[in-house]
C-alpha cells in the first residue's frame, strides 16, 4: 500500500494501539491480544528494545491479513526510522516533528505522523509532507482545542494520542479527530500478563466507535 492508503485505512479503523512492553514476548503478546479484540492497528513503540523484532514477527504473522498495519512509535532520530523502516513498519510515528525523520519515511513512502502541539508545528509538519499529524499529548488540551485547529486548518488530519479513554474516545471523534491513539491501560494490564482482558478491552472500544 501506499502513504495515502495506509492513511485512509487507520482513517477507517480509527483506532491505533500504541504497545510497549518490556521485551520480545510482552510486546507480541499484547499486540496480538489487541488485534484479537477488533484493534488492528498497532504502534510498536521503540521504548522496547526489541521493538524492531515484534514489528518484523507481526509483519511476518499478519501479512495475509490487509486490514492489520503494524507501525513504529516514538521515532526519536532518522536511525531508528531507517531501521523500523527495514523491519516493516507500516507507518512511522514521533512524539515530536523531526524534519530528517519525515526526509527518510518519504523517501521510502512511508507515512510519517510526527507528535505536534501547536499551529506552528502543525504547519511546519504539514509543509514537509506529512499527511496526518499526531497531537500530544492530548490530555493537555482536550476535545475543543481540536475543534479550534480545525478552523484555520481544516484540511489538517489528526490523529490524537495521550489521555484517551473509553470515556472520551467519542467526544475527540466528535471534534474532528480522524484516528485516536490509546495504549496506557493496555500496557499496564500486559505488565501483569493480562491479555484476555487487553483483548476484552480492545473490543469495547471497537463497539463504541461503530
Amino acid at each position: 500500500m501506499g502513504q495515502s492508503q495506509i492513511l485512509s485505512q487507520l482513517r477507517k479503523q480509527g483506532l491505533v494501539v500504541v504497545i510497549r512492553g518490556e521485551d520480545r514476548e510482552e510486546g507480541l503478546k499484547a499486540s496480538q491480544a489487541c488485534i484479537e479484540g477488533g484493534i488492528t492497528a498497532i504502534e510498536v513503540a521503540y521504548t522496547n528494545p526489541e521493538a524492531g523484532l515484534i514489528i518484523t514477527e507481526l509483519c511476518e504473522s499478519y501479512k495475509e491479513h490487509p486490514d492489520v498495519l503494524i507501525g513504529a512509535g516514538t521515532v526519536l532520530d532518522v536511525v531508528t526510522a531507517r531501521q523500523a523502516i527495514m523491519a516493516g513498519a507500516s507507518y512511522v510515528v514521533s512524539p515530536s516533528f523531526h524534519e530528517e525523520v519525515a526526509a527518510i519515511c518519504h523517501l521510502y513512502a512511508i507515512p510519517y505522523i510526527p507528535g505536534c502541539m501547536t499551529l506552528t508545528e502543525m504547519t511546519t509538519a504539514l509543509e514537509a509532507g506529512c499527511e496526518m499529524i499526531k497531537l500530544f499529548p492530548g490530555s493537555a488540551f482536550g476535545p475543543s482545542y481540536l475543534s479550534a485547529i480545525k478552523s484555520p486548518l481544516p484540511q489538517v488530519s489528526i490523529m490524537v494520542t495521550g489521555g484517551v479513554n473509553l470515556k472520551t474516545v467519542s467526544d475527540w471523534f466528535g471534534a474532528g479527530a480522524d484516528a485516536v491513539g490509546i495504549g496506557g491501560e493496555f500496557n499496564k494490564l500486559a505488565a501483569q500478563g493480562e491479555f484476555d482482558q487487553i483483548k476484552s478491552i480492545a473490543s469495547q472500544y471497537v463497539d463504541v466507535i461503530t
